[in-house]
């Protein structure tokens, strides 16, 4: 904050310490190394294990293959305390440094400021140059394959290596050449997508682009996810598509809906400009120094892509093509599982396949014309029945004929956004266990299938050019949509709302082909001890309930198409059984005109539904667990889980908001920092009102295995004198003034009022009344936390798993 004498003086002070003057005395040396300690053994998931094993072929004979990002644990725990002293003295110093500040201060004043204090800082006198580390070329291919026993998925990465012609300043044509990357990125991207979502697709995931690598260097890289034991097929269609792209190019439709997604994203960025972050005001300063990337005024950006796009031709793209797909620097990498019967591409195949491809007869990509609406026909406008202004809130409520409910706020903070949520009771708790697979992976189907008369391709590539996002839900209690679009765009968000409720489309193929790819992900999922680790926690904090699945074959098994579509038609059906909250930059008439149109259309059925409470609830008391895993790096994950009853109302929800906040200030100190223990611990707090009144709590962490014990007593210690002492003055001072922070900057957010109206609707509680929030966070008291937590902890439901290597487990 700006508005607090003096903190930017001390921002400046800590910089100035950090930039030369930092004791690096033995003692917090020492400190340091158990946090890094643990970050490291945080890190070392089979994918970061898999990445670091690849790092010789990715960079073959060079630096970068010799540097993990943390370093070697022997290193951490023994390093020599002048070594790091002589590091931080070499690198460290003026003539590398720079100061990037963004925000509400006065830019002279706080210039003099700087160069007060910074220049008092001494040179380094015959410092030595930073060293630019090259990757030497290679001729032949590069093949290296890496397994790892908790590897969940196979990556296969195709890549070709370019050392950039230019390492200097950014310049216009190197804008330029930038723009080509993205078009690139974007055209082979939409062709990626519309090879898995048809028919029995070759792999998982597919990605095809180009851009920056490391320093200096750039690019061509193909990555694909394939089937188990099909690799050879999913390389195959991924460089038949490499190959496509490179003997014909691209169409011009294809270029030309490049491009207009790009524009509509500058146009949303221009018009929205006084929301940019300071943040990102800073990391476009850090970019520019670390790397010479121009930084122009948003306005000077918006003319140049406005500018620099109609440049851009079908022809530029095969000039470059040839030079990006040639036959230096190639490396190829296999990652994935080990295990009997895993069967991984050897580099002879995919030499072969190389070469197979190279000589294959392949036909250019067909791209297919476009329809002219989403809708066809127009619609006429539905009548308003009734009209209710909302003078608390500043909105206004329609009625349509077809019962459905449209409220609307006016907020211009982002202006060139509309944001939409709809909601109705019921969701997946009105159907049987036996369809929750079903209900669990409805609404991500459907989205995969298209609608109306389109199918997801088609779909997309009609809103090419709109900024429209429109994600459906199907919840536990309830269902609803929610999304977000430009003014001018409006309409066609409203067309799709129309489309998803009177035109949904069911599309067995592309249904086929997204579970296809789904069994194909899970197969070697168990591999993964994050994974068994989730499925595990949530099994047991349900109780083992019935209507708990884990994502499996066979729960996929279990989804059913035709059972997908009579569950969509029930719940997205009745239009008097929603409320649809619109909040954005537009007239009240304009929203109130497309509402009659789109919504007003949607069919009713005139029913009244609630949801079913099917007591999934967590164990009562104490749940004590360890459970033993197979795990590659040897650490323990701590988890507590508290669960209380407790009245949904603002002032618990505030009280629980700064304990929160609290307890995340005393672990930082106490287990981070005075005992090393662990990298982080996460906490999060949350009260809610449907099926039961009820506080949640829950604590993670990981760390050394030998240390789980006391670690965990010491979370529990700071609970239990949270409950008895309260907090100190100082840590619920900083705790209430970032959260009344963070409050004022909601505000200048359209998010902040659809949230707003959202809790009234719902709850009956107007959380934009201070009185509801501001009042309660300024008075609560040491004894009103003390109080809460009390009453929360005595008594409580606890559940305290504790995850431990195997062989720690039978140790003990």
């Amino acid at each position: 904050p700006v508005n607090k004498p003096g903190i930017l003086d001390s921002c400046l002070l800590v910089l100035n310490d950090w930039s030369n003057y930092l004791l690096l005395t033995e003692e917090e040396i020492d400190a340091e190394r158990g946090v890094i300690k643990e970050e490291w053994r945080t890190r070392r998931t089979a994918q970061f294990r898999m990445y670091s094993a690849s790092m010789k072929y990715l960079y073959p004979n060079s630096k970068f293959a010799e540097r993990d990002v943390i370093g070697d644990l022997d290193v951490i725990e023994n390093f020599e305390y002048d070594a790091l002293r002589d590091f931080y003295h070499k690198w460290y110093r003026t003539d590398l440094q720079a100061i990037a500040m963004a925000g509400d201060f006065d830019a002279i004043e706080m210039e003099n400021k700087v160069i007060d204090l910074f220049s008092k800082i001494p040179a380094v006198e015959n410092a030595p140059e930073r060293p630019f580390y090259e990757i030497p070329d290679q001729d032949a291919p590069v093949y290296g394959l890496v397994t790892d026993a908790e590897a969940d998925q196979t990556i296969i990465q195709y890549m070709i290596r370019h050392r950039k012609s230019d390492d200097g300043p950014e310049t216009f044509m190197g804008h330029r050449e930038r723009y080509i990357h993205q078009l690139f990125n974007s055209m082979t991207g939409q062709r990626m997508q519309e090879l898995v979502q048809k028919g029995d697709p070759p792999f998982v995931v597919g990605v095809i682009n180009y851009g920056d690598y490391e320093r200096g260097y750039e690019a061509l890289s193909a990555i694909a996810l394939p089937k188990p034991n099909q690799e050879e097929l999913g390389f195959t269609a991924l460089i038949s598509e490499l190959e496509r792209v490179k003997r014909y190019g691209f169409t011009q439709g294809e270029l030309d809906r490049a491009k207009a997604e790009i524009l509509a994203q500058w146009e949303k960025y221009y018009k929205e400009r006084d929301k940019i972050s300071n943040e990102e005001h800073i990391n476009a300063y850090v970019d520019n120094f670390l790397d010479g990337d121009a930084y122009p005024s948003t306005e000077f950006g918006y003319q140049a892509v406005q500018t620099i796009l109609p440049t851009i031709t079908l022809a530029d793209f095969m000039q470059r093509l040839p030079t990006w797909i040639d036959g230096k620097n190639q490396v190829l990498v296999v990652q994935g599982p080990e295990g009997e019967g895993v069967e991984h591409l050897s580099e002879a195949a995919s030499m072969a396949i190389l070469e197979q491809v190279a000589a294959a007869d392949l036909e250019p990509y067909q791209d297919e014309e476009l329809a002219e609406s989403l809708v066809s026909g127009e619609l006429a406008p539905h009548a308003v029945v009734s009209e209710k202004n909302l003078e608390v809130l500043d909105a206004v409520e329609w009625t349509l004929e077809n019962g459905a409910r449209v409220i609307f706020r006016q907020a211009a903070y982002e202006k060139d956004q509309i944001q939409i949520r709809a909601y109705s009771k019921g969701g997946s708790s009105l159907y049987g266990d036996e369809d929750v697979p079903t209900t669990d992976m409805l609404t991500m189907l459907i989205q995969m299938y298209g609608v109306g008369d389109f199918d997801a391709m088609g779909l997309q590539k009609m809103l090419t050019g709109k900024n429209i996002s429109l994600q459906l839900s199907l919840r536990n209690l309830s269902e609803g949509l929610n999304g977000t679009a430009s003014p001018q765009d409006m309409e066609a968000m409203m067309q799709l709302i129309y489309l998803h409720f009177n035109q949904p489309r069911f599309d067995k193929e592309a249904h086929d082909a997204i579970i296809a790819r789904y069994m194909a992900f899970v197969e070697n999922m168990n591999n993964n001890p994050q994974k068994v680790m989730g499925d595990s926690l949530n099994l047991i904090a349900t109780n083992y309930h019935p209507r708990t699945r884990v994502l499996d074959q066979e729960f996929l098994q279990d989804v059913d198409y035709e059972r997908i579509e009579a569950v969509y038609r029930e719940r997205f059906a009745d239009a008097s059984d929603f409320f649809f909250i619109i909040v954005g930059n537009m007239e009240a008439e304009e929203v109130k005109l497309l509402a009659q149109k789109y919504i007003g259309a949607i069919s009713d059925l005139d029913r009244t539904e609630t949801w079913i409470d099917h007591k999934v609830y967590e164990p009562e008391g104490l749940v004590e667990k360890t459970i033993p895993l197979a795990l590659e790096t040897p650490k323990a994950n701590v988890n507590i889980i508290i669960n209380q009853e407790m009245d949904y109302s603002p002032y618990n929800q505030m009280v629980l908001r700064v304990i929160e906040g609290i307890l995340d200030l005393r672990y930082v100190e106490s287990i981070r920092e005075e005992e090393g223990g662990t990298y982080g611990v996460r906490i999060r707090t949350s009260v809610s009102k449907w099926p039961l009144e009820k506080a949640s709590m829950q604590i993670n962490f990981d760390c050394d295995p030998d240390r789980a014990v006391d670690l965990k007593e010491k979370v529990f210690a700071e609970l239990k004198k949270l409950a008895t002492e309260g907090p100190t003055e100082t840590d619920l001072s900083k705790t209430t003034e970032n959260i009344l922070k963070d409050r004022q900057e909601s505000k200048e957010h359209n998010s902040y009022y659809l949230s707003t109206l959202l809790s009234y609707y719902l709850y009956g509680i107007n959380f934009d009344d201070p009185a509801n929030y501001e009042d309660i966070v300024n008075e609560i008291t040491v004894k009103d936390v003390k109080k809460v937590m009390q009453s929360f902890y005595a008594d409580s439901n606890i559940i305290d798993v504790v995850f431990v290597p195997q062989e720690e487990a039978l140790a003990e």
